[in-house]
């Protein structure tokens, strides 16, 4: 006698089509999606389609903003992977109610709008503050270097610039004197009325290499002349101790200069994304960008975030701790950060807003326990000398403890969990804009989970 099976006919119709609220369970994130949406405003979305003129209508904004969270949330960023998802997971067919935008629609759309978009992280943010999720007892800051969309190995030295573009103009020279030489002796056998061949590809790519390299390089020393210019100007303005009210900006990468001011020999530019630097990441170099993240203690919720070209994290510390406090309306209680961040200047900063700061003045060898912290402290003791000190307390050490664990998981689960290992847009405001989506469905993420518990 054969087995018994449960039925299972794939091309059985349904007489009663199920509703997609149906097609998942209730606790889904995908429906978490689609109701968190309703909540946001897209004011700046809608009025794009206003001020145009549009033959066919576009795809709703509430769908296209849907689906762009839920695949930043699933590891699923590619405008390609979200077209096809579309017609294959049912997840991202209950997003887009059976409707299936072209991925060039979703690329444009994530284009147009990238602005719009990176507002969304306060949005999300104020939503975890109703919540209860932010806490700001404990906030720590700590950077991560995100791969840019370019290769390191497509990125010039000024040095080599300017050699290159030499070699690029001797070869063209060389190349158009052979077509020269190639078009005469045509000339002379077929005739100067017949019309020869195109000229080859090689004779075309070294004119089109030259001019990108005088661009870049042109590029290269204007941005180093306008630094200058700004550092001479500072230089020149009188000291003051009263802070001025504004933010701090965030940092930009500054050109390595000579003493005339030019760029130096080794500083460089990428030909697939200029604004992209090679920086130090783990064992070895990556191009790409420095993307700063200030995590709450509480449920891992991030309260601020930025991308630079400033491989250096020392300069990000006061504009991080300024986002804090301009996105939750509070000053945290404590925060932490690794040698990286440390500055005498940043301690007393966090110490003029009220923070209560443990950052690392150096890196410590494995293995080797910090001398204990006994008697009074030095009267000459400085800034960096009380912070050290400090770190060695038994409340230093257990504040600067939960640094790992409150920040590092987060970029883990950025990175390896949902595989957002590299950027898909070009460009430092593009960067600023993918990594703000990264970091607000993470809060989504962590927002569902909470509210589904």
């Amino acid at each position: 006698m054969g087995k018994t099976y449960r039925p299972y006919t794939p091309t059985q119709s349904q007489l009663l089509p199920p509703s997609p609220m149906e097609w998942l369970p209730k606790d889904h994130l995908a429906y978490f999606i689609l109701d968190v949406v309703e909540q946001l405003d897209l004011r700046g979305i809608y009025a794009h389609y206003e001020r145009e003129e549009r033959g066919y209508p576009p795809h709703h904004p509430k769908m296209m903003v849907g689906l762009l969270l839920y695949g930043y949330c699933v590891g699923v960023p590619s405008s390609r992977k979200i077209e096809r998802k579309t017609h294959e997971d049912v997840a991202f067919r209950v997003i887009a109610a059976e409707n299936h935008p072209d991925h060039a629609r979703i690329s444009e759309f994530r284009r147009i709008h990238l602005e719009v978009l990176r507002g969304l992280f306060a949005q999300v943010l104020g939503l975890c503050l109703k919540a209860g999720l932010v806490k700001l007892g404990h906030v720590a800051l700590d950077g991560t270097k995100m791969k840019a969309n370019a290769s390191k190995h497509k990125a010039m030295s000024y040095e080599r610039m300017k050699k290159s573009e030499k070699e690029l103009q001797e070869k063209a020279a060389g190349l158009l004197r052979v077509a020269e030489e190639e078009d005469s002796r045509e000339d002379k056998l077929f005739g100067k009325d017949k019309r020869g061949d195109e000229l080859p590809e090689e004779l075309k790519d070294p004119k089109k290499r030259v001019e990108r390299i005088r661009q870049l390089r042109a590029e290269l020393e204007a941005e180093a002349k306008q630094q200058a210019e700004v550092a001479e100007k500072k230089d020149d303005e009188p000291p003051t101790d009263t802070p001025s009210g504004k933010a701090t900006p965030l940092p930009h990468h500054e050109i390595p200069r000579g003493a005339n001011g030019e760029p130096t020999p080794k500083a460089q530019r990428n030909f697939t994304d200029p604004d992209s630097r090679i920086m130090k990441a783990g064992d070895g170099f990556v191009q790409g960008y420095n993307c700063q993240a200030a995590v709450d203690e509480g449920h891992q919720i991030i309260v601020a975030e930025a991308v630079t070209n400033q491989p250096p994290d020392v300069e990000h510390f006061v504009p991080m701790m300024e986002k804090v406090v301009e996105n939750c309306g509070d000053v945290p209680e404590k925060t932490t950060a690794d040698a990286g961040y440390f500055s005498e200047a940043n301690i007393v900063t966090a110490a003029c807003m009220g923070i209560d700061a443990f950052v690392a003045t150096g890196r410590q060898k494995h293995d080797a326990a910090p001398p204990p912290t006994r008697g009074r402290p030095p009267a000459n003791l400085g800034v960096k000398g009380w912070m050290a000190r400090r770190l060695r307390t038994k409340r230093g050490k257990a504040a600067y403890a939960r640094r790992k664990a409150v920040v590092e998981p987060v970029f883990g689960q950025i990175k390896s969990a949902r595989g957002l290992r590299q950027f898909l847009l070009r460009g430092l405001e593009k960067a600023r804009g993918e990594w703000s989506l990264m970091c607000l469905t993470h809060n989504l993420m962590k927002l569902h989970a909470a509210t589904a518990a």
